[in-house]
C-alpha cells in the first residue's frame, strides 16, 4: 500500500483560502491544458490588468503555478511540480471546463493578441 502524504494543516489552510476565489479556480482550470496570458485574463474576466495580476500573485506565492517571460509577456500555467500539486488537482478536476472562453478569444481574434 503506498504511503499516503500528510500535508500541514496551516499550510493547507492557507491554500484552501487562495482557492476560495471563484477567478482564482477558474485561472487554475483555464491553464489546466495550456498557458495563458495576463492579456488574455483581462479579457476572460473582464477586470483589469493590476487586478488580474493581484490574483496571478497570490496563485504563485502559493506555488500553484508556474511564469514563463516571452518578450515582453508573461504566460502562466498550472505548477504540475509544487507539493500541492496533489492536493488540488481533485478540486480542479472537479470543476467545469472552461475551455469555451479561450475559444472564445480565438473567435474574437484575441487569443493572440500578445503573442
Amino acid at each position: 500500500m503506498p504511503t499516503k502524504t500528510v500535508m500541514d494543516i496551516g499550510k493547507s489552510a492557507k491554500i484552501l483560502k487562495v482557492l476560495g476565489d471563484k477567478t482564482r479556480l477558474t485561472m487554475l482550470k483555464l491553464i489546466e491544458e495550456q498557458t495563458c496570458c495576463v492579456c488574455e485574463f483581462v479579457e476572460i474576466f473582464q477586470m483589469s490588468q493590476p487586478s488580474i495580476s493581484q490574483h496571478l500573485r497570490k496563485l504563485r506565492d502559493a506555488d500553484l503555478i508556474n511564469e514563463e517571460r516571452k518578450g515582453q509577456w508573461v504566460f502562466y500555467s498550472l505548477n504540475q511540480d509544487s507539493e500541492w500539486y496533489p492536493f488540488i488537482l481533485p478540486i480542479i478536476d472537479q470543476l467545469p471546463n472552461q475551455q469555451e472562453k479561450l475559444i472564445e478569444l480565438e473567435k474574437n481574434g484575441t487569443r493572440i493578441t500578445c503573442c
